[in-house]
């Protein structure tokens, strides 16, 4: 862009007031489905802003799209991702809700600290104001009106550019914007790789989009090197404290001398149901819970707060927290929020840095959510939380690991399926995501339903375990009684015409799955079933050690069962054989610390919509042909 352009964006922007609607008449004589990326154009115009880098900025945000003017997990709307608090509203935190403990064991007493309360107003939640100024307009209509909403981002990049004293004749010149805008290098840094590399989309509501790729622009890499983090992304050090407590407890997670002591083997993907700066203040409080990692929605900046080898108290089940990495994502499953694209790649560049690191299988029965974890025990089921939600986008997610779903499946007739509904199309009648029982916002969704019938109208299944007076699961967005999502893997039961049946916590659920628009795919890999003479298996939420494994002094922890059972002629999708073990860790010491490791083998399985575990010697493990 040359510097007479830029002058004259600075002009304009001085009376943008007086032209409210010329963009807008402009936008809607494109074609239908290119009116947005017109809209761009003449945002870029008429603000001096050059449209790759307002393109960048808004891929980067809201992927283009405008989420029916709902806001993100960062308060934003619309596909500049103007922010406004106000009409968002606040949150605590996830560990702060239901009777779920995050830690996971009886050995020590729960942790459920109070909520931090409402979360302020900081300049970078409340955007929007100086948006609407800037152009003229309210705030009600930059939330609703894509159009306006696009001229009020470019009109606020410009602005941040003025600020910087930038002569913004380059896109590279807009760096030091870009990065207000996002607020932090690492958002410009993710902008300036996704110029590089071009987008070509079509956003949730049919608008063609593109950005052609800018080859030569480099990000800038990060400086800290007191992070596991790769070098690719913003990472700092935001230290969980490990102290005493009155009375001999102490918090808020286990040293340990992980992978030497116990192999990772899982991912847990989590959302914060609160905003950034509640969320560091609480795992810096040495009587709360903790975690790994926490990602900042509005530019995918990463702080680590545990180190890997130790353990954190996230997932509400000990065998899973000591064998995992917590990865928490700031956002708002319960809201029925969208979440942000800088977070997803700043996300999946540390997953993949980590699953790498640790040998860690990139799949969906070892990088979980919260929601596929299962209690340790039947208590424990309803208390168990639900995050990152069903409006978590696990193909897009997986797209950016490296690691497709659309990639490696088996041969037609398979008995295992790979999970893979259309994200955009999919929009499941969700309630209570602002109240109980009023229907969510429709939205794309990874998360399928199952049916006891290959019926529309039929009833949900049956969850023993989080329902136990029997009741069928509802369309509640927070129970996962009857659900599956993309990526998971089951075994199949019967098929009817375009319905499709899997074994699913001991009954046959039934989900749409038509052959001309398929949201399942054959897949190859193993499956378990009971062995001959067994009429059914018990089904565990831990791999705990036999008693005899645990030396003199020490407790054994129970092996209790789930009410669920694996029966005879029913299959579950198999991840594999793993030992038994126990992190004893109940004293602030480390020198007290022991890994406890049984003789006895299991074998994890997609049992429900969380994984399980089933002892091995009950089970036999199958192809599935």
């Amino acid at each position: 862009m040359s510097r007479r352009s830029f002058r004259r964006g600075g002009a304009l922007l001085a009376v943008a007031s007086l032209a409210l609607a010329a963009p807008a008449a402009t936008a809607q004589t494109a074609p239908a489905d290119q009116q947005r990326q017109r809209a761009f154009a003449a945002a870029a115009e008429e603000f001096g802003v050059p449209e790759n880098v307002l393109l960048g900025v808004s891929f980067l945000e809201s992927r283009w799209d405008s989420n029916a003017g709902t806001p993100s997990t960062a308060a934003g709307y619309g596909p500049m991702h103007l922010t406004d608090l106000r009409a968002a509203g606040t949150g605590g935190s996830h560990h702060d809700e239901g009777g779920e403990d995050p830690r996971g064991d009886g050995r020590r007493s729960e942790l459920h600290p109070s909520s931090p309360g409402p979360a302020p107003a900081t300049p970078q939640l409340q955007t929007i104001d100086r948006a609407a100024q800037l152009i003229g307009t309210s705030a009600e209509t930059l939330r609703q009106d894509p159009v306006q909403n696009i001229r009020g981002g470019a009109a606020l990049l410009a602005d941040y550019q003025r600020q910087t004293g930038a002569r913004g004749e380059t896109p590279a010149d807009w760096y030091g914007a870009v990065t207000r805008y996002g607020d932090g290098s690492s958002f410009a840094d993710e902008v300036f790789e996704t110029l590089k590399t071009g987008v070509d989309r079509v956003t949730d509501d049919g608008q063609h989009l593109t950005l052609a790729p800018t080859p030569g622009l480099e990000p800038r890499s990060r400086e800290d090197t007191k992070v596991e983090c790769p070098r690719s992304v913003s990472c700092e050090s935001v230290p969980a404290p490990y102290q005493e407590l009155p009375g001999g407890g102490y918090g808020n997670h286990d040293l340990a001398n992980r992978p030497q002591s116990q192999k990772i083997d899982y991912i847990v993907i989590h959302d914060t149901e609160g905003y950034w700066d509640d969320v560091l203040k609480l795992v810096q409080d040495p009587t709360y819970v903790s975690w790994n990692y926490s990602i900042r929605s509005s530019d995918g900046k990463i702080a680590q707060h545990v180190p890997t080898k130790d353990v954190a108290y996230h997932a509400g089940n000990w065998y899973v927290n000591s064998k995992s990495i917590g990865v928490e994502h700031e956002g708002f499953a319960a809201k029925g929020s969208w979440y942000t694209e800088a977070m997803y790649r700043t996300s999946a560049k540390l997953v993949r840095y980590l699953a790498g690191k640790y040998g860690i299988p990139l799949d969906r029965a070892h990088i979980i959510g919260h929601d596929n974890v299962p209690g340790i025990n039947p208590a424990k089921i309803p208390t168990m939380h639900w995050d990152p939600g069903p409006y978590w986008d696990w193909s897009h997610y997986f797209d950016l690991l490296g690691a497709p779903f659309d990639h490696g499946f088996g041969l037609p007739g398979s008995k295992l399926i790979t999970i893979t509904p259309d994200f955009a199309a999919n929009k499941p009648a969700f309630t209570g995501c602002e109240s109980p029982g009023k229907p969510c916002t429709p939205r794309g969704s990874t998360s399928q339903m199952l049916r006891t019938e290959p019926d529309a109208n039929a009833p949900l299944l049956k969850d023993a375990g989080l329902h136990p007076d029997g009741t069928p699961s509802t369309m509640d967005v927070a129970d996962v009684g009857s659900r599956i999502d993309a990526g998971q893997r089951y075994a199949v039961a019967e098929v009817r015409g375009d319905w499709t049946a899997v074994w699913y916590l001991g009954q046959k659920g039934w989900f749409l799955n038509p052959r001309k628009a398929p949201t399942a795919k054959p897949a190859i890999g193993t499956v378990v079933t009971p062995k001959p003479g067994k009429a059914s298996v018990p089904v565990y939420g831990t791999a705990y050690p036999e008693a005899s494994a645990y030396p003199a002094g020490r407790t054994p922890q129970p092996i209790v069962a789930l009410p669920y059972s694996l029966q005879t002629g029913q299959r579950y999708s198999s991840s594999g054989t793993v030992g038994s073990e126990y992190y004893y860790a109940t004293k602030f010491d480390p020198a007290e610390h022991l890994v406890v490791k049984g003789k006895t083998r299991y074998v994890q399985v997609q049992f429900g919509h969380r994984i399980a575990y089933v002892n091995a010697d009950d089970v036999q493990v199958l192809p599935a042909f």
